[in-house]
């Protein structure tokens, strides 16, 4: 999901955010109050969709993989109108996702061991087997860098980036093991990825263990954040604006605050998001001063009249 672009679901526009302000959205947390919604608060997705990754896009467009099919649709949050933007071959599984500066979209391919790169109709650009073949493998989240495109594999100790030139060019995937304070531990470990807004580190969260990470993007070593003791297990998820970090707890259907400190290794959990409409939020994107989450309802069987939706909330 560019950081610091038009398509980054950490970068909206002024005139947007007073245009949210002016009409006010709807919010449950556990210290705020209820206002009028001018956008709905719960945003329906096709039955049987299975999300997991959302993505901001241009304006009020919101973006939903199916680990499913694979397949990608645009949401307009205003209207629930829904657009498919990618009719993925068969096999395929859409986990993360994030747009560039080029409106490419990157979509991480979980079970498959691989990643897609999307043009803005949906047209594929490239595909990448970044697991081994064969190897055990859950590529699950992607965050887009001014030179890069970074994912994590939740059944290893590693992160894979693949270069972006300055011209769009796109080059060939690199292996980053994580060393330095992570330990891979049984379990499904690194999960929800971004970058902090200067590119300069990259910002983790292991699942299991409920660590945050700092890493260093040249040499993959890992940093933990001090959280005073706190813990982030069933972590999936993550969205940094400026220094506040929001982590989405899955099976706990909360969205935890964190306000980190200057240098992204230490900080503590000043809020914590939740709403009825939760089941199982896994990833969130951000419009305005709401944020937008997509219910997996992993306890839920999945069948092809099972509903999902989009929950929004005011962060």
């Amino acid at each position: 999901m560019a950081h610091q672009q038009l398509f980054s679901r950490r970068c909206v526009t002024a005139a947007l955010a007073v245009a949210l302000a002016m009409v006010g959205v709807i919010s449950t947390t556990t210290g705020g109050a209820a206002a009028a919604p001018a956008f709905p608060t719960v945003i329906e997705l096709p039955n049987g969709w299975q999300p997991e990754g959302i993505a901001a896009g241009r304006g009020a467009i919101m973006y939903s993989g199916s680990r499913a099919t694979g397949d990608v649709i645009a949401v307009d949050i205003r209207t629930g109108e829904r657009t498919l933007v990618v009719d993925a071959p068969a096999g395929r599984m859409a986990t993360g996702l994030e747009l560039d500066r080029w409106g490419r979209l990157w979509v991480s391919g979980a079970a498959t061991g691989q990643a897609y790169v999307y043009g803005p109709e949906g047209d594929p650009v490239e595909t990448f087997q970044l697991a081994p073949a064969g190897q055990a493998a859950f590529i699950n989240d992607v965050v887009v860098t001014r030179d890069a495109a970074w994912f994590t594999d939740s059944r290893d100790d590693v992160l894979y980036r693949i270069p972006i030139g300055r011209d769009g060019t796109i080059g060939d995937p690199v292996a980053v093991p994580l060393t330095g304070d992570f330990v891979l531990a049984p379990g499904f470990n690194v999960n929800g990825i971004d970058a902090t807004p200067n590119d300069r580190w990259l910002i983790v969260v292991q699942s299991n263990t409920g660590n945050l990470y700092r890493v260093d993007p040249a040499t993959g070593r890992a940093t933990s954040i001090d959280l005073g003791g706190a813990s982030m297990t069933s972590g999936d998820g993550i969205l940094l604006l400026g220094r506040t970090l929001y982590v989405v707890r899955n099976t706990l259907n909360t969205v935890a605050v964190v306000r980190l400190d200057r240098t992204f290794t230490s900080g503590e959990v000043v809020d914590q998001i939740t709403s009825p409409h939760f089941d199982v939020p896994t990833t969130v994107a951000a419009f305005g001063n709401t944020l937008y989450l997509v219910n997996a309802r992993f306890s839920t069987p999945a069948t092809p009249q099972t509903p999902y939706w989009i929950t929004a909330v005011r962060r």
